[in-house]
Formats: structure tokens, sequence, C-alpha cells
């Protein structure tokens, strides 16, 4: 079981970090781009969400590119002794990308969601923007952005490629449980790997399920 609970517990950490910092990244994008009214906003869009469909080795090899040892960022934040290769924050890291397009999206459709006369009013009654964020827009948007939020923990709980590139894979360090499970049917360890199997799908399935229940009712019925 040791060889279970160890890495399913750096995954539902590693999954925990990646989402507050997708949530946070995405949503605060995400508003800005439902308001943005200009040709590039969809470019923008575009580039943001790219993790979605690029390939995770393409996506571990720009993040190595940018944060390794070598790299034009790695270099200094080495300079003030932080290190992400081969270390969990960096799996943070990979999963925080390619987790953050899937809050950026339901947020953002949550966002262009909400009755603009309602945020006039708001301003009217004189509130400030940051108010108006905070006291209407937010609240209304929030059931569409935790759906996002949902599915962005399922995403970074089974972040596999980008994550193997920076951060390796070093049992009880780095080794998540999709990387745990890879490892353990190349060893033909095949009941350990069931078993991860099984828990991985439960708890995805669990999370979708969520989301789909916090999905505002038109897409809901858009997806049925």
């Amino acid at each position: 079981m040791t060889g279970l609970w160890v890495p399913l517990l750096l995954s539902l950490k590693v999954a925990g970090w990646a989402t507050f910092f997708a949530s946070v990244l995405g949503i605060g994008m995400a508003f800005l781009l439902s308001r943005w009214r200009s040709p590039l906003c969809n470019l923008v869009d575009s580039i943001l969400t790219l993790p979605m469909v690029l390939p995770p080795t393409v996506i571990g090899y720009y993040l190595l590119v940018v944060f390794g040892r070598r790299g034009w960022l790695g270099q200094w934040l080495s300079s003030i002794g932080i290190e992400l290769v081969f270390t969990w924050q960096g799996a943070v890291l990979a999963a925080t990308v390619v987790a953050f397009p899937l809050v950026l999206k339901s947020a953002r459709a949550a966002f262009e969601d909400v009755d603009s006369r309602l945020e006039n009013a708001g301003m009217i009654l004189g509130l400030n923007q940051l108010e108006v964020f905070f006291r209407i827009s937010l609240p209304l948007a929030m059931r569409g952005i935790m759906a996002g939020v949902l599915l962005a923990f399922a995403r970074a709980l089974g972040e596999f490629g980008a994550t193997l590139m920076i951060a390796g894979s070093i049992p009880g360090r780095t080794q998540t449980l999709s990387i745990s499970i890879y490892e353990a049917v190349q060893a033909g360890n095949d009941d350990l790997a069931l078993m991860m199997v099984l828990v991985t799908s439960v708890s995805c399935v669990t999370v979708l399920w969520l989301a789909g229940l916090l999905a505002p009712p038109q897409q809901r019925r858009g997806v049925q």
C-alpha cells in the first residue's frame, strides 16, 4: 500500500497547488478577455489555450527552455536559490500550465453570461470596478467557474508528459500517481498498476460528475 499512498498524496498536493495557481491566473485573465473588445482578443485567447492541444512533451520542452538551469528565467531563479527542475514544485508548474486553459475557458464563458446591466447598475450605485467584480460579476459567474476549477483539478491530477520532463521520476519526491502507473507497468507490477489506475479513474469520474452538477443548466443541456 505504501507504493500507492505516497504517489497519491504527492499527486493530490501537486494538483491542489496547481489548481490554486491556475484558478487565480485563469479567473483574472478570463475576466479581462470577456470585457476586452479588440480583434487581438481571440488571438491572445488562442495562445493562452495552446496547452489544451499541444503534446505534453512539447509543453515540457518549453518549460525546460524557460525554467531549466540554462533557461533565461531558470538561471535567474537559480541565482536566488530557487530550483524547479527535478522538484515537486516543478511538477506543480507543469500541472498549472496544462490546467490553466480549462479554468480560462470555463470562466470566460461564465463571465460573458453575466448580465452587463447588473454590472452597470452597480457602477451607478457607487461601486468601483473592483467592487463590481467581487460583489456582482464573480458571484454570478461562480457556478461556471467552479466547474472549470474541478476540471482543472482532474487534469492536473492526471498530468504525465510535461511533469516527467521537468520534474522527472524521483520516488517520494516527484513521482506522481500517473508516473507511478507507468513505472509499475514497466516493472511488471500489474497488481499495483491496476490499483493505481482504479484510484485515478474513480477520482476523475467523481470530479467530472461534480463539474457536471456545477455547470450552468444551458451548458448541461448542450452536453446531453
